[in-house]
C-alpha cells in the first residue's frame, strides 16, 4: 500500500532551475554531449566548441527533450579532472549552446564550482555521478539554485568502480543507497522534489548487476521520483553478443535496452543516438496506446 502511495506522489513535471516545467507525461531522451578527449565512445569529437554546439543542435532537431554536457570523462578507468580545466571544456559550449536553443541542459560534473558557474550560463539541470559525495560544497549549490539534481549510485570511483565490483543484493543495496542519499539532500534543504535517481548501469557493476537492475527498475519507483538511466552503448552490451567493433556500434542493444527501461518505469533515457532512440520509444508508446 505504501509503495502504491508512493508512485502515485511521484511528480507530473521537473522544475528547472529557471522555474520552466519539463513534463514527464512520457519517456523523455536525454542526449549526451562529451567535450572530452576519452570518453568511451565519442571522444575527442566534440573539443571544438563550434563542433559540439552543432552536434548539440543536430540532437535537438532529431528529438532530444533535453540535453547531457560533460567536460570529464567517467568511462573506466578514468583520471579525475580539475576544475579549471573541466570549466575550460564546458562553458564555452554552454553559452554558444544557450543562445540557440531553449532545450533543458543538463551539466554532468560532481564539481560545485562547476555546477555553479554551469548554472549561473544558463545549465537547468545538476547530474552528479557521485550523489553529492564527490565534493562537499555541491548539496548548497544545488539548494540555492533550486535546479534539479540527477543523483546517481556508483561503487567506488570512475577509475576504481569495474576492479572486482561485488554485491549482496544489488537492487537493496542501490535502493538503500537512495534512502541515504535523498535524506541527507532534504537535510541539506534541497526540495525533495528536484531529486531524479540513477542506479547508475556500469558504474561499478557486473554484467549480471546491470541485468538485475533493468529487470527490477520498477522497485525503484518506491520512492516517488523519476528515474534515469544511462545504458546507451556500454560495454556490458558487447558481452551479452560479442563484437570487436567500437561503442558506436553498439545501437542494438542500446535501443533494446531503453524500451526494457521504460516498461520497467524510467522516466528519462539518456543515449548517444537520439534519433533512433526517439523512433523506438515512439513505437512502443504508440503499441501500449492501442491496448
Amino acid at each position: 500500500m505504501l509503495n502504491d502511495m508512493l508512485m502515485k506522489q511521484a511528480t507530473d513535471a521537473i522544475t528547472l532551475a529557471n522555474g520552466r516545467l519539463l513534463p514527464l507525461s512520457k519517456p523523455l531522451v536525454m542526449g549526451v554531449i562529451n567535450i572530452t578527449p576519452d570518453s568511451f565512445s565519442d571522444g575527442r569529437q566534440y573539443l571544438n566548441p563550434d563542433t559540439a554546439v552543432e552536434h548539440a543542435l543536430r540532437l535537438e532537431s532529431e528529438g532530444a527533450d533535453m540535453l547531457d554536457l560533460g567536460g570529464e570523462s567517467s568511462r573506466p578507468g578514468a583520471e579525475p579532472l580539475s576544475v579549471s580545466e573541466e570549466l575550460a571544456r564546458v562553458i564555452p559550449v554552454l553559452t554558444k549552446l544557450r543562445s540557440r536553443s531553449t532545450l533543458p541542459i543538463s551539466i554532468d560534473t560532481y564539481h560545485a564550482e562547476t555546477a555553479r558557474v554551469s548554472i549561473e550560463n544558463g545549465a537547468d539541470i545538476i547530474n552528479d555521478i557521485t550523489a553529492l559525495q564527490g565534493d562537499s560544497r555541491m548539496a548548497e549549490v544545488v539548494k540555492k539554485s533550486k535546479a534539479p539534481l540527477v543523483l546517481m549510485h556508483m561503487q567506488g570511483t570512475p577509475k576504481t568502480m569495474q576492479k572486482s565490483p561485488f554485491y549482496d543484493d544489488v537492487i537493496s543495496e542501490i535502493d538503500s543507497f537512495f534512502t541515504e542519499r535523498i535524506d541527507f539532500c532534504v537535510s541539506h534543504g534541497i526540495d525533495r522534489s528536484k531529486i531524479i535517481l540513477d542506479p547508475g548501469i556500469g558504474f561499478g557493476k557486473r554484467l549480471a548487476d546491470n541485468l538485475a537492475i533493468l529487470n527490477h527498475l520498477s522497485e525503484f519507483r518506491n520512492h516517488g521520483l523519476p528515474i534515469l538511466i544511462g545504458l546507451s552503448r556500454k560495454s556490458f552490451i558487447s558481452k551479452i553478443h560479442p563484437t570487436e567493433k567500437a561503442a558506436d556500434n553498439r545501437l542494438g542493444g542500446s535501443l533494446a535496452g531503453a524500451i526494457i527501461a521504460v516498461q520497467n518505469g524510467a522516466n528519462i533515457i539518456r543515449v548517444h543516438d537520439v534519433r533512433e532512440t526517439v523512433q523506438a520509444l515512439a513505437f512502443i508508446q504508440a503499441l501500449w496506446g492501442d491496448q
